[in-house]
This record gives structure tokens, sequence and C-alpha cells, in this order.
């Protein structure tokens, strides 16, 4: 199986906030659960660099984010649902990210990739920042926009402006086209 190779361009700060985050990953295949705004966002642009996507959600009206010439595959399912995984292409998946609006299903899912798929880089969105932090110290790789978002608005308020536009850049440094 190949491995996930991370690609960051710019200085030694931003390549570690980046990786700290979630980097743009270089992989033979990636399997998103969730196709609302960050899922789709990642889909597109790693679709658009070549990679193999295959993006899972339960609606079939959440593909319309989808580019008209996205070249991955859309799989209608639930992202805790083995066989719908299996049919994303779980088994040969180097890496994975679930992103939907329900921490209880990424982390579900999440789970599943790394349990039962092994899957070597698996990632997970949580809305919660207590729950995030329980599932990052059982060996998760997680991510909290809310403690992010609060971080953010925290240096502005001590900082300023600049400062605050410096940790929203080093966020978006990943290189997604939906970065600020």
């Amino acid at each position: 199986m190949a491995t996930c190779r991370a690609r960051v361009a710019g200085d030694s700060q931003a390549r570690e906030t980046a990786s700290a985050i979630g980097d743009i990953l270089a992989a033979v295949k990636v399997v998103i659960v969730g196709c609302g705004r960050v899922g789709s966002t990642l889909a597109n642009d790693l679709a658009r660099e070549g990679h193999e996507v295959a993006i899972v959600d339960i609606s079939r009206r959440a593909f319309d984010r989808l580019e008209q010439n996205f070249s991955g595959q859309a799989i209608l399912g639930s992202g805790i649902d083995q066989e719908i995984l299996e049919q994303a292409g779980a088994e040969k998946a180097d890496c994975f990210i679930s992103v939907t609006n329900g921490d209880n299903r990424n982390i579900m899912s999440a789970q599943v990739a790394q349990e039962i798929f092994k899957i070597p880089r698996v990632m997970t969105r949580i809305y919660d920042p207590i729950r995030e932090r329980v599932y990052r110290e059982i060996g998760l790789y997680t991510f909290c926009p809310t403690v992010v978002g609060a971080a953010i608005a925290r240096t502005f308020f001590e900082s300023g402006a600049a400062e605050a536009d410096r940790a929203r850049h080093s966020v978006a440094a990943s290189g997604a086209s939906g970065g600020a």
C-alpha cells in the first residue's frame, strides 16, 4: 500500500501548522465522508490535482457541490456502513477524512476506517471540544473548528487584525482553494 506524503509549500511554521490540521495529501486513494462545504472543496481540489478520490454522503443533493468535471467517485450512502466504505475503495485507501455535520457519524466512520480497513492516515472533524480531546487521546487524529475559530478570535482580541490574519492564513496554508 502506498503511503501518504505531505505536500506543503512555504516556511517551516506554515508546514507545521498545516500538518497539525491536515495537509493536502499526495495520495493514491483518498476516501472522504461528507460532501458538505469542507468535503466537497477537498474532493474537488484533490481530484483536480489528479488524485483518486471517493466521496460518500447520505444526500444525493450534496453531490451538487462537486465540480461538473469531478473525476472522482460519488457514493450515496452512510459513511458508517462498511459495505458503502468498501464501494468507496476503503480497503485500498491511503487516507480518510470524515467531515459530516455530525460528530457521532464522524467518529464512528473514522473508527471503522482505522480499525477495520487499517487506513494509514485517518482524520475526523469533531465540533465539540471536549469530545475532540477525548477521541484524540484514544488515538484518532481529530480537528475541532470550534477550537480553531476561538483561537483565531482570541488572537484578534489580544493582538489585533494583523496577528489574527497571520493565524488564519497559516491555517489555510494547506493550499485548499477555499482557504482565506
